[in-house]
């Protein structure tokens, strides 16, 4: 069981990582009384975090129980979606690249 969270590749990163803290929340709050959530907490909870383009993050949109977060200091522009946790992920998941940070120069 994995709950993804996905987040904006233009959004500054400390808005960014507000938005991973909010979305993981946000994204408990939603789906807290579904099975898959229950499970999921029994562990490991995992949670990818990756970062997407608008492109990406449109397509992501289709894909069923998510929630959406925006931004108020960005004039409410969306930032992040959060899904809720399950065992099987849609193929496209497989190719979204992981929020890591940039390497030191």
């Amino acid at each position: 069981m994995k709950m993804y969270i996905l987040v904006r590749d233009d959004i500054p990163l400390g808005f960014a990582m507000v938005a991973v803290a909010h979305a993981s929340l946000a994204g408990y709050l939603k789906f807290q009384d579904e099975p898959e959530v229950r499970e999921w907490l029994q562990g490991p909870f995992f949670k990818a975090v990756c970062k997407v383009n608008a492109k990406e993050f449109e397509n992501a949109k289709q894909v069923a129980d998510h929630v959406v977060l925006t931004e108020s200091a960005l004039g409410d522009q969306e930032v992040a979606i959060v899904f809720k946790p399950r065992p099987e992920w849609p193929k496209m998941f497989k190719f979204l690249r992981l929020y890591r940070e940039p390497p030191a120069v």
